[in-house]
Order: C-alpha cells, then sequence, then structure tokens
C-alpha cells in the first residue's frame, strides 16, 4: 500500500478536482462533463453550483443546454437526480436499473406492487409517456384504467423506477419552471441507451473524486461489487492510504496539491457534488454536520471544509448560519462572496 495522505490531503485534490479552487474558463457544457455530472435535486442549485466554479457564467448558457438537449435531468446515481451530458445520460442509467428495481422489491412500494407485471406496466407507462409527457402521477391515473386494483401514485412511482425519465423543461430552468414533466430519456433524444463499461465508470469517477476507497465509489455509485474492477485497473492506477489505513486508489497523473494549499471561500448549493460522493465524507465535512446535507440546506466552505449554511432571506439577501466560530477575517471573505452571489442572482 503506497503513502498515506492525510485528511488535508485529500481535501485539496477534492477541491482541484471540482473546480473549488479556483474558477475557471471553460463553458457550462464542458464542466457538467468533467465533474461527471450535478447533483440536481433542486431545479435551480446546478446554477449556483456552475457560479461557484466558473468565471462570468449566466443563467441562460444552462438553460439554453436543457432546451437544445445537450444535457438532461434524470434519475442517476443513488436514485436521486442528476443533470449529465445526454450522452453520459445514455452511458450511465443502466447501470442505475437495477438498484431502481431493489427499491421496488424492497422499499415502501413493494407490497402494494406485488404480484404485478411491472414489465408490462412498463410498457404501458412507456407508450403514454411518449406519445405525451406528463406526470407520473397522471400517467398513474391513466394505468389505474388497465390495473383498477392498484393506486395511481403506486404504479406511477414503478414508471420512475423501471423507466429512464427525463425532466424536460421548462422544469429546471432558472428564469422560469414548473412541475416534473416526463418523457423517456430514449425519445427525448432519439438514440438508445449504451452503457458504458465498469472500468470507464470508474476511471472518471476517479478524475472527479479521487483519491478515493472502493467503498467511496460505491456509495457515489449506488453499484455494488466494484472491488473487482478496481483489481483490473490495478495496474493502471496508483494507490495510497488514509490516515485511518485504508487503501485509496487514484489516476496517476490527476492533480494532488499540497495539503497546506490556501483555498478561497466558496458557496456551495444544496446536495453538492463534494459533499456525497464518498462513504467517508470527512474530507471536506464533518460527520456530526452531515444532517446539514440531509436537511439538504446550501453550506459554506472556508479552507475547503463546511463551516456554515446560507440561506437567500425574504429581501433576497444572503445570510449565513456559522456552525465554527471564524476570525474576522474569514467571516469577511465570507460575506464578500455573499455579497458576490447575491448580485449575481439579482442582477
Amino acid at each position: 500500500m503506497g503513502t498515506q495522505l492525510s485528511q488535508d490531503a485529500l481535501n485539496r485534490a477534492l477541491i482541484e478536482r471540482q473546480m473549488l479552487r479556483e474558477r475557471a474558463d471553460i463553458g457550462a457544457f464542458a464542466t457538467i462533463e468533467r465533474l461527471f455530472g450535478i447533483q440536481a435535486q433542486e431545479p435551480k442549485s446546478p446554477y449556483v453550483g456552475l457560479w461557484t466554479r466558473l468565471n462570468n457564467f449566466q443563467p441562460h448558457e444552462l438553460e439554453d443546454l436543457l432546451i437544445s438537449r445537450h444535457v438532461v435531468r434524470i434519475l442517476l446515481m443513488r436514485g436521486t437526480i442528476h443533470l449529465v451530458s445526454a450522452q453520459d445520460a445514455l452511458a450511465l442509467r443502466p447501470h442505475t436499473q437495477l438498484k431502481l428495481d431493489r427499491e421496488l422489491q424492497s422499499g415502501p412500494f413493494a407490497k402494494p406492487l406485488r404480484g404485478l407485471d411491472l414489465d408490462a406496466v412498463a410498457e404501458a407507462g412507456r407508450k403514454i409517456l411518449e406519445d405525451t409527457p406528463q406526470g407520473t402521477a397522471e400517467a398513474g391515473k391513466q394505468l389505474k384504467e388497465l390495473w383498477p386494483d392498484r393506486e395511481h401514485t403506486v404504479l406511477g412511482n414503478a414508471l420512475r423506477n423501471k423507466l429512464a425519465l427525463v425532466q424536460i423543461p421548462p422544469r429546471g430552468l432558472w428564469h422560469r419552471s414548473g412541475r416534473a414533466i416526463c418523457t423517456t430519456l430514449e425519445s427525448w433524444l432519439d438514440q438508445e441507451q449504451h452503457p458504458m463499461n465498469r472500468e470507464t465508470l470508474v476511471l472518471r469517477y476517479l478524475k472527479a473524486f479521487g483519491p478515493s476507497t472502493v467503498m467511496d465509489a460505491q456509495q457515489w455509485s449506488g453499484l455494488t461489487r466494484l472491488g473487482e474492477v478496481f483489481e483490473e485497473l490495478r495496474p493502471q492506477l496508483v494507490t495510497f492510504q488514509n490516515e485511518a489505513g485504508k487503501e485509496l486508489f487514484d489516476l496517476p497523473d490527476a492533480p494532488r496539491p499540497h495539503p497546506e494549499t490556501p483555498l478561497p471561500v466558496r458557496l456551495l448549493p444544496e446536495f453538492d457534488n463534494i459533499l456525497l460522493a464518498h462513504a467517508d465524507r470527512r474530507r471536506v465535512i464533518a460527520d456530526d454536520r452531515l444532517g446539514v446535507v440531509v436537511g439538504g440546506k446550501p453550506t459554506v466552505l472556508v479552507d475547503g471544509y463546511v463551516v456554515a449554511t446560507w440561506s437567500v432571506a425574504k429581501d433576497k439577501s444572503i445570510t449565513v448560519d456559522y456552525l465554527d466560530k471564524l476570525p474576522k477575517s474569514r467571516q469577511k471573505a465570507v460575506a464578500e462572496e455573499c455579497d458576490r452571489l447575491q448580485d449575481w442572482m439579482n442582477p
């Protein structure tokens, strides 16, 4: 096993790869692909996530990508909504199907779905949603005509898991939005799904989030048995260990900045990528603070770690709730970054 990497070293590597040390001069599309998708449960959070990573990003750039179908909003890793490029959606979505099928067999809808031919439900739902995009609950009402003994909400949720559904604009736009109206990924892009191999998936993950353990990659993806893939890739990877002695894998030429590299204040949106991409998240947030992530609170990074949450007040000003006591110089830097975000959100 290789050299030990401290928590700060892992922090700096993650911050660098997630484009949070220095704002970049590249476009939104290239950023979304480099980050291997952006968490997007909250429709407007990807806009803040891009603003905090890019110079001169404006909302219309992402709106144009959604409308032109270059990027899509779709259920992916861990069964959550992500914003990804169209090609990554087609390549990643097949990998999530096993987990989504397991949810239907063991989750809260398992009992109401018992004895139902889910493939038949999915095929009927596909025809409905490709003919007229609509919410899954509405599609469920039409399916209830075929399966009158089942609740429409249960049938609609079966479609959510069994089909690759895209939430189409105006859902996810900045200047206007709407409820989740869905159609199938294949219909929206006029292409079939084509799964990337698991080796490529792991290499893309490491490029965006490494160095990482096998468990980290499994936490991010929702996949199991990735240890086999890491072993196949071992000859082309480098290995380290974390402070707990667990083996970390990485790409040989990936950036691993000095652990004392200075970092700017960054404001993160709800459920930002870096907060959910590892089994051990202490490289960016202390274990006793994970509740702020689960609760969907936007967070503040100071020196690379979560030290506060932020929110938009009724008067559109940004307020900060500190979890740590910070020196006045750091608080001043946080206030200045909040002012920049406030100006951007309310031009």
